[in-house]
């Protein structure tokens, strides 16, 4: 069982839902903000989605601080776990790294091209995926130091830190591999600082390819949760 925690209604698991149950995943979907209770140990996998809060938003996000711990806790015991966007930057934040709130670049949006650095080739999630990667992005806060012994694994002509691994099997990426069409063209709608109509067309325009990088990422996640749970029992 994967654990999934969700900040808030608009930012679900989306299309990784049917994609992770394609692979044989089971998921438990954890809506904190609607009551449910963050565990202090996951079950076979764990991933934290995204959002419109910062990192640091504990007073908006009250629940913020028992993910962080969380986070550590499965960076500490091994379990598989994948951070996306706010979800990666909660790990950094969790492991000793930095995140810069309005990061000076501004808000990055549309589908960034990230390409991987040497240290990914060897990687057991992003291995051998495509290269750049299509990103399907919308922040304006960006992982600004990376914790200490974290393998920095892909970057994007905007932002550096757009992939990373911290721990054995512990990955956050700054973009949303997860995301389809009308969730995407929900937030570029909500924010005044982005052009929505150019911004989703490029997204419909690219979809095939982002459709199929991010099914990959999704089953290879499935493939490394299982084979943990497999040797954990």
């Amino acid at each position: 069982m994967i654990d999934v925690v969700e900040h808030e209604p608009g930012c679900p698991l989306d299309r990784f839902g049917g994609w992770l149950a394609a692979a044989g995943a089971d998921v438990r979907v954890l809506r904190p903000y609607a009551g449910d209770p963050v565990p202090a140990t996951p079950g076979d996998g764990l991933i934290v989605l995204g959002g419109q809060v910062n990192a640091y938003d504990d007073g908006v996000a009250p629940w913020l601080p028992a993910v962080r711990s969380l986070l550590r806790s499965v960076v500490a015991d091994g379990t598989p776990t994948l951070g996306i966007c706010l979800g990666a930057q909660l790990l950094a934040v969790a492991c000793g790294g930095k995140v810069d709130v309005g990061a000076a670049p501004g808000r990055e949006s549309g589908v960034a091209d990230v390409r991987w650095r040497p240290e990914a080739a060897g990687d057991p999630l992003v291995g051998g995926l495509p290269d750049p990667f299509p990103g399907p992005s919308m922040h304006a806060d960006a992982v600004a130091e990376l914790p200490p012994g974290a393998v920095w694994l892909g970057s994007s002509a905007m932002y550096p830190h757009q992939a990373f691994r911290v721990g054995a099997a512990a990955w956050g990426v700054q973009f949303h591999p997860e995301v389809s069409e009308p969730t995407f063209a929900g937030w570029a709608a909500e924010l005044p600082d982005v052009d929505a109509a150019p911004v989703v067309r490029e997204l419909v325009h690219r979809d095939a390819e982002v459709v199929a990088a991010g099914m990959a990422l999704a089953s290879r996640f499935a493939r490394i949760v299982a084979t943990s749970a497999a040797v954990r029992r």
